[in-house]
């Protein structure tokens, strides 16, 4: 079975700084995954990875079967990855819609448009000629994601979406997960709340210094287990 993702035995390097070690780590289509680990654990460093802002030549890792360590982050976002980023990163001089036109800019086809955008998060099109800087946290991260959205992506990475929003906010904001997953949108989400990270993905995956701790059906891991290899007491993951 060929993997929409597959990592095989990653190791990412900052310099003579090793970051990650041997991770194996895969999503299917249509699967929303969680990555969950303490600060420093290597979860951003993943991403950065994934996105090419950390390249990792020679190393094993594929998008639908093609090496992704061969191309530039733009050939990876044409590929179909695009990602939410933590803090949100949007243009302060422009609009709502503006900074939810850029991500447009790749160009893929698909179900994801302005309209869409708009009618999955509708407080955008109210806010539309807004600029980014006068939107609460919460606004700002709908924008961040319909950004990412707007590149029609295959697969979509979300990191740290509950950072310093209310409960309220960030259960609404999960709530469109299952709309974005419907378009056949995958999702890796990393995430520091552990209960939110189960309720919303399909597997989970722990990262502790760098190595995958534990990997299992979010459903069937238990939060002993969970707790124990975030914080490095785990088994060896199979």
């Amino acid at each position: 079975m060929t993997h929409l993702l597959e990592a095989k035995s990653l190791d990412a390097f900052y310099g003579d700084f090793q970051a990650l070690f041997g991770v194996e780590f895969h999503v299917d289509q249509g699967e929303s995954v969680a990555l969950i680990g303490a600060n420093g654990a290597g979860k951003t460093t993943f991403l950065k990875v994934l996105t090419g802002l950390l390249p990792v030549p020679g190393q094993s890792l594929s998008l639908e079967g093609v090496d992704l360590t061969a191309l530039r982050i733009h050939q990876i976002a044409a590929r179909g990855i695009a990602m939410s980023p933590e803090g949100r990163r949007l243009f302060p001089s422009l609009s709502v819609r503006e900074n939810l036109q850029i991500g447009a800019s790749v160009k893929r086809p698909g179900p994801w448009s302005l309209e869409t955008v708009e009618k999955l998060f509708p407080i955008l099109a109210e806010k539309a000629n807004t600029p980014s800087t006068l939107l609460s946290g919460g606004q700002q991260q709908m924008v961040a994601i319909g950004r990412a959205l707007m590149a029609n992506p295959k697969l979509l990475l979300l990191d740290e979406v509950s950072l310093g929003l209310a409960p309220v906010i960030v259960r609404d904001i999960y709530e469109t997960l299952p709309m974005i997953r419907e378009q056949g949108t995958s999702v890796i989400l990393v995430e520091q709340d552990i209960g939110q990270a189960v309720a919303v993905s399909d597997r989970l995956y722990c990262l502790q210094e760098g190595r995958i701790s534990l990997e299992g059906k979010s459903s069937e891991l238990g939060r002993d287990e969970i707790s124990a290899a975030y914080f490095g007491r785990a088994r060896e993951a199979s």
